[in-house]
């Protein structure tokens, strides 16, 4: 864990680099530090199917959700989400120049007694250090 999900609205496909976009959210995830390599998984997937305010066309979204697990403290979370954000916000500055774009992110803690993982990625990485 984390993981990184990136919902957008399909007719901003032309207008963002989703590769970037991601490449983004990553560096500024890995820049944080209490997140483990090994674990990161950021994804970016279009909707094809949305209405969102008044449903002009040119209306576009981005919602992100971070799940972590647990064991960060309140302020480890909200530095991640002002830096994540902050990120995003920079690299996406154009889409704001117009009054038809969102932009959310939300972060989610996993509860560990509900959450099975297996990742051979982790050992991987620690033995290359």
């Amino acid at each position: 864990m984390p993981h990184f999900n990136i919902e957008y609205s399909a007719n901003l496909a032309d207008k963002v680099d989703m590769q970037a976009l991601v490449d983004v959210v990553h560096a500024a995830v890995v820049s944080l530090g209490p997140f483990p390599l090994g674990g990161l998984r950021v994804r970016a997937f279009p909707t094809e199917t949305y209405a969102i305010a008044d449903k002009l066309p040119e209306n576009g979204f981005i919602d992100m959700s971070f799940r972590i697990g647990a064991g960060r403290s309140d302020a480890e979370k909200k530095r991640a989400g002002e830096v994540i954000f902050g990120a995003v916000s920079d690299h996406l500055k154009t889409l704001f120049d117009t009054p038809h774009f969102m932009l959310s992110l939300e972060i989610r803690e996993i509860d560990p007694e509900l959450s099975w993982k297996k990742n051979s990625i982790h050992t991987r990485l620690s033995n290359t250090k």
